[in-house]
């Protein structure tokens, strides 16, 4: 302040700011008396309020403090303030519970911290204050601000991001500072939101739509305020769906509307319609009162649903009648004022309809007076016509609004409505019927639009105007959509009605040609498409073209100057027609014309010059549009006679064939040649910005192009050219423009194929981009082909193709094309031998085609033994002509021909094959241009087998007529060892009989086979060889018999026998009084199964001291009083035919031998037979049998004996004898057949016992004797509970001794001799020991 006061500028400063100050006093001390005033007429009212209240009959006590809206009671002001003046705004508010008040600035609030000493927020007793204070600096007007590269047309797609992006400079550049930046969409101003993030700064503005959605499509613009007003740039964004359903409205089955509803603060959406709308709005009841809901809507078309759009802000549903809150009212209800107390409602009144659509009506009504003292609600009846029978309509909850939606309603039916109001105490009666109320759409769509005209605006968009519709019904905007010509397939050019009749479409491919249509919308859907337009070539707006430039003198004789120029950068979007000189003389400034007509070509030689003067030149392109700017002049040429032996500079050096690491260079050679002719080039390059020129070619080449390869992907480079003659080498050529080493985008290569119809070879390009006047210029050695016997070239749109009218070895090289008036589009293509050669083989087989086969001709028998001829080609049409021959002779009847085209097979098939059917078949077939022949020779071995197969085949077919077998006798083996023969059956019926049969001699099985189960079995228990040999099932009825046979033998038996020596167990030891007993157990086991006992690793042979045998489910070995000689390894292999199953076990151990010893001792004085009987007695009939045996035992053992299992009893048959204990016999005084069978004697003492077995055969008088066989059983006897097995054993000497040799062992079942322990029980004299099973052998003892 003190500063302020000496200096005089100061001074004014503070008398105008005093001055300031107290005009705002003055101000302030008017508001505070206003207020004073207010409060006291408030208070004022407030008295009145109380005594209308105590006249009123109250029905109910208020709460002293009743919820108040939000009131400001004095609001803000606007205020004018000087630059860097602080400010304070202030308001008072009132409301119950008490608000909460929030400051905003341009709708964005204010965040203190954001700024921190600017912004102060006070808050006092309701008084609410926002003071700005004094910030001092520059303003974001005050900076310069300069767009560099900004944003472009966008386009993007529903539910992706996009951001939009500009770059600019700003002076000065603050960080704190950033420029104040606008952002709009179709001139609506956007603020930050969840949808649409900004920011700016570092000299960058960005706007980003995290979450497209077509509300987000539009002409985008952005503002910046700067020192010389306002910098803007604009450009659209298209938002594509990801399901188009724009259609016709008119048809129901393509395009609806749906829309879904959410609540507010939930996240699950709910439809508020149950069948789709067809028209933009749609009213939406059942609302809960005071809740919040937000809504949003699909599209639904034949395709599909579409994305959700945007959600709307939220929206509160409540009464519209709500009670009247106001600064200075009091709200009285009607009925407070009635002087009758009523509690019933009346009816309402004025029910009519305030909208009428084909999908819906709007009823509303004047609510009833007097309502009844409640609360009420309305319910609502229909009736048809003019009918009196009134239905009620649901409205699934309490309906208090005075308007409702009615959906349910049929086409062509009027309807009448009717309210009644109901509170608790009842309900009104019916109000006055409506008039009939019939569905219909007032306004319908717009009428089509007019005419659509459409022009060239950039190389990839198109400016579409039209005119407006005649009718527009509530116009919302248009659609306009774009179609390539001949595709007849439209695309939408926008997803967003815009609401002006002209449109710039983005988007388009350069070259290529579309018409475009629109369409107009409203509410109730999309008028009729507009007629379409003119087709449109998408290329640059015509204008002049641009200066030419590079005017470069070529030779000069002395009175004239031939020059060169380069093409304009810009051509107008036209094609250049001519050039026109100007020339002046160095130090002129007057330009003349060079002569009265224009150049047509890019060299021109000026005549009529003065020898020895300077002159400077200028030229100008003209297109259709007009003449262009002038080129800037020359450099001073001066005009003398050129005498140098060197050739002169080469010149129009072009290039062609741009890819990212190759370039092909191209130049006109020189005008002048010097003394002599020009004999080669060389070529310099040197990068961009460089002076340092590098040679491409060490040697000159000879023509003028030169394709240099090895380039930096994306370097830029310049070449120049210089020519030589046998004098040297001339002066080089202006230097080129440069050229980068990138691909165009889009770029294509020429392509070499075979015409599928013609079978002609081409070559074949599609350019990348065109323009209007672009065409395909074809060389070979990149010599422009003009007029050509061997190749025709046919141009259209992007394509272009090259033919060759014969190729032959004289068309190989090099082709090239190029496409004029574009950014050097070309491309090459090498016609080498070896590719020519495959060319012309395909191009031969589409000229002389065939059918080609998948199969070629070929048979099979089938069901009925039918044969089947067929071929199968890889594609037939429907015009295939085709033909059999059979020896020579076409077929024309009696057989069945067809094809079928899908699948491309012919066939002819013969119903009954026989020899004469032996011989050539062929098959001629033509299909258009194609044809083919196959040929199967069916004769000798071939056809027997056919004919075999075929004979078979009809068997088969008769033979399933009537009962058979669907599947041939089989066998399997069971768990428990028993051979399964199996079938099965089909087509059989109840009288169907079912036999088995072995070797033709039926079998009777215990329960008769039943055909109606669809299979029979056989079982054949404990299979041995006896039971090998030829089953044989039929199966018959009167509609015929089937047979299957199976021969039981070889492979079946080595099955089963593979099954039972895959069971068999481990091998154990088990102490006998004979010793020690090695035994393997399995399922089943008999004396056919080949076994072989092994010790250490030498064959073992049955003898008195290793005694080989076994039981029905075992295989042992017995060796006889043990000695430290029988340790070692044991092994047994069992063989089933295939393999054989081993099993050792280790008898090395002094125990077990020693144990077993043990045992051993006691058994010297068990029972034995010592002698007498044979193994086998056969006697014939009606003799005397008597057999007799020598026993020993120790103490005398007792003797029984048994026949086939059973013991027998002394009688007056039988006799049984036991003389001195040492003597036993059984004699059987008469024997007949029946007495055949196994007869076993039995000798047991405590020590222990055996048995021996004697098989008696009985035959009758006058038949041969019988060989002697051993007899078995298909049952195996068990030994009785508790008695040890029986063992038999045949000595040849009648006196027992320890040392003597005893007989091996007959196979028994496992014996229960208890395992070698401390002590061997001895069993008790009364226990006799069990007949041994009827198959058990005792083999006869060995001879001394």
């Amino acid at each position: 302040m003190t500063k302020m006061i000496m200096a005089p500028e100061g001074m004014q400063e503070y008398q105008r700011m005093t001055a300031h100050f107290g005009r705002d006093l003055v101000q302030m001390q008017q508001e505070l008396h206003r207020m004073k005033v207010a409060t006291k007429e408030q208070v004022k009212n407030i008295e009145i309020t109380r005594e209308v209240k105590g006249m009123m009959p109250l029905r109910k006590d208020y709460p002293v403090e009743l919820p108040k809206a939000p009131d400001f009671l004095i609001s803000l002001r606007a205020h004018t303030v000087w630059e860097k003046t602080p400010v304070k705004l202030f308001c008072t508010v009132s409301g119950q519970p008490n608000p909460v008040v929030k400051w905003y600035k341009n709708n964005v609030a204010i965040d203190p911290l954001s700024a921190p000493g600017k912004y102060k927020i006070e808050n006092k007793y309701g008084a609410h204050s926002l003071i700005i204070t004094t910030l001092f600096g520059i303003h974001p007007s005050k900076l310069e601000v300069t767009l560099l590269e900004s944003f472009g047309v966008t386009f993007g797609t529903e539910g992706e991001s996009v951001s939009l992006v500009a770059n600019m400079v700003v002076v000065p550049d603050l960080p704190n500072l950033p420029p104040e930046a606008m952002w709009y969409r179709d001139d609506t101003l956007l603020m930050p939101s969840r949808w649409a993030e900004m920011s700016i700064g570092g000299g960058v503005a960005k706007l980003t739509l995290p979450h497209l959605n077509k509300d987000d499509e539009g002409l985008y613009t952005l503002r910046i305020w700067s020192k010389d007003g306002t910098a803007e740039h604009s450009a659209y964004l298209f938002v594509k769906g990801t399901v188009y359903v724009r259609n016709k409205l008119t048809n129901t089955k393509i395009t609806v509307r749906g829309t879904w509803l959410r609540k507010s603060g939930t996240k699950d959406w709910v439809q508020c319609n149950d069948s789709p709308v067809k028209v933009c709005k749609l009213p939406v009841h059942g609302l809960t009162e005071g809740a919040s809901y937000h809504f949003r809507v699909r599209a639904v078309n034949k395709d599909g649903i579409s994305l959700p759009s945007r959600m709307s802000s939220g929206v509160t549903a409540a009464e519209v009648e709500s009670d009247v809150e106001g600064k200075y009212d009091i709200a009285i209800g009607q009925e407070e004022l009635q002087g009758v107390y009523v509690t019933i409602p009346g009816p309402p009144t004025n029910v009519h309809a305030t909208e009428i659509n084909k999908t819906y009506i709007v009823l509303s009504w004047t609510p009833p007076s007097p309502r009844g003292r409640a609360p009420v609600w309305y319910l609502i009846e229909k009736c048809v016509g003019d009918s009196h029978v009134w239905q009620r309509v649901n409205t699934a909850v309490q309906l208090r609004s005075p308007r409702f939606p009615v959906y349910d309603m049929e086409d062509m039916k009027s309807y009448r409505f009717r309210i009644i109001t109901v509170n608790k105490y009842g309900s009104s009666e019916p109000s006055e019927p409506t008039a009939p109320i019939q569905k219909v759409d007032p306004y319908g769509v717009p009428s089509a639009p007019g005419q659509v005209i459409a022009s060239r605006n950039t190389k990839t968009s198109a400016f579409v105007q039209w005119e407006a519709p005649k009718h527009t019904n509530n116009l919302m905007g248009y659609y306009v959509d774009a179609s390539l010509v001949g595709s007849k397939k439209w695309f939408p050019c926008n997803h967003r009605p815009y609401k002006h009749t002209r449109f710039v479409v983005h988007g388009l491919v350069p070259g290529d040609t579309y018409v475009f249509r629109v369409q107009a919308v409203n509410a109730y859907g999309l008028s009729e498409e507009s007629q379409e337009s003119a087709s449109l070539f998408i290329d640059a707006a015509l204008s002049t073209p641009s200066a030419p430039y590079g005017i470069s003198l070529l030779n000069c004789n002395g009175s004239s100057m031939t020059l060169a120029w380069k093409r304009p950068k810009n051509t107008g979007g036209s094609k250049i027609i001519s050039y026109y000189l100007d020339k002046r003389e160095a130090g002129s400034v007057d330009w003349k014309e060079v002569g009265p007509h224009p150049a047509v070509h890019r060299t021109f030689t000026v005549e009529n010059l003065t020898s020895g003067v300077f002159y400077e030149f200028k030229v100008q392109a003209a297109n259709l549009a007009g003449v262009g700017l002038p080129s800037e002049p020359s450099k001073a040429f001066a005009c003398e006679a050129w005498t140098m032996a060197e050739p002169g500079p080469a010149y129009d050096i072009s290039f062609w064939e741009v890819r990212d690491t190759s370039v092909l260079v191209q130049w006109k050679p020189p005008v002048y040649s010097g003394d002599c002719p020009i004999t080669g080039f060389f070529v310099d390059m040197a990068k961009k910005g460089s002076s340092d020129f590098a040679a491409v070619n060490a040697e000159p080449i000879g023509h003028c192009y030169l394709k240099v390869a090895g380039l930096e992907t994306g370097a830029s480079y310049v070449f120049r050219v210089r020519a030589m003659n046998a004098k040297g080498v001339g002066k080089a050529s202006d230097v080129s423009d440069p050229v980068c080493a990138k691909a165009l985008p889009g770029t294509k290569e020429i392509v070499c194929g075979v015409d599928e119809e013609t079978g002609d070879i081409f070559l074949n390009f599609e350019a990348c981009e065109v323009s209007e006047t672009s065409k395909f210029t074809w060389s070979k050695s990149y010599k422009e082909i003009t007029e050509s016997s061997r190749v025709s070239i046919t141009s259209s749109g992007r394509h272009s193709k090259l033919t060759f009218v014969n190729a032959e070895k004289e068309d190989l090289g090099v082709y090239s094309v190029a496409v004029t008036d574009t950014d050097g589009v070309s491309s090459s293509y090498s016609v080498n031998e070896e590719e020519l050669k495959k060319m012309q083989e395909l191009s031969y087989n589409i000229k002389h085609p065939i059918v080609p086969l998948k199969t070629e001709l070929n048979y099979e028998i089938l069901e009925k033994g039918h044969v089947r001829f067929w071929v199968q080609a890889q594609k037939l049409s429907s015009s295939v002509n085709y033909r059999f021959i059979v020896n020579d002779k076409a077929i024309t009847s009696g057989y069945k021909i067809s094809h079928d085209v899908s699948t491309g097979i012919i066939q002819m098939t013969i119903e009954h094959f026989t020899k004469a059917n032996e011989g050539t078949y062929t098959i001629q077939m033509q299909d258009g241009k194609a044809k083919s022949q196959s040929t199967l020779v069916l004769v000798g071995d071939a056809f027997k087998v056919a004919l075999k197969e075929a004979d078979f085949q009809r068997k088969e077919h008769i033979r399933k007529q009537g009962p058979h077998f669907s599947e041939y006798l089989s066998f399997h083996v069971t768990d428990d060892c028993t051979v399964m023969l199996v079938c099965k059956l089909a087509n059989v019926k109840k009288e169907t009989t079912f036999t088995w049969f072995k070797e033709d001699e039926e079998i009777t099985v215990d329960v008769p086979p039943n055909p109606m189960s669809g299979s029979c079995s056989l079982p054949i228990p404990m299979f041995s060889r006896k039971d090998q040999g030829i089953y044989k099932a039929v199966l018959g009825d009167d509609r015929g018999k089937d047979t299957s046979v199976y021969d039981v033998s070889g492979k079946g038996n080595d099955m089963y026998f593979i099954t039972i020596c895959s069971s068999a167990s481990d091998l154990v030891l088990q102490c006998t009084p004979e010793g020690i007993r090695l035994q393997c157990s399995m399922k089943y086991y008999t004396e056919e199964m080949k076994t072989i006992w092994f010790h250490r690793e030498s064959k073992i042979s049955s003898s008195e001291k290793m005694r080989i045998g076994g039981t029905s489910e075992m295989a042992w070995m017995q060796i006889c009083e043990p000695t430290d000689r029988e340790k070692g390894h044991y092994t047994i292999e069992i063989h089933d035919g295939k393999k054989s199953h081993s099993r050792t076990f280790d008898l090395s151990g002094q125990g077990n031998v020693q144990m077993c010893y043990m045992n051993y001792l006691p058994s010297v004085d068990r029972g034995r037979v010592v002698g007498g009987l044979p193994d086998v007695v056969t006697i014939m009939e009606k003799k005397s049998l008597s057999l007799t045996c020598t026993v020993w035992g120790d103490p005398n053992p007792e003797v029984t004996w048994f026949k086939n299992e059973q013991e027998i009893v002394s009688d007056d048959r039988y006799k049984i004898t036991f003389e001195g204990g040492k003597f036993a016999s059984l004699t059987i005084k008469i024997v007949y057949v029946e007495d055949s069978g196994k007869y076993s004697i039995n000798v047991r003492n405590k020590y222990g016992g055996e048995f021996v077995e004697i098989t008696v055969s009985v035959y009758k008088k006058g038949e041969d004797i019988p060989e002697p066989k051993l007899g078995q059983s298909k049952s195996v006897a068990t030994a009785k509970p508790g008695t040890p097995a029986p063992q038999s054993a045949k000595t040849p000497t009648p006196t027992p001794s320890l040392k003597s040799p005893t007989p091996t062992p007959p196979p028994s079942i496992k014996s229960p001799t208890p395992t070698p322990a401390p002590k061997s029980p001895t069993p008790p004299r009364s226990m006799r020991s069990p007949t041994p099973p009827r198959f058990m052998r005792s083999p006869t003892p060995t001879k001394k």
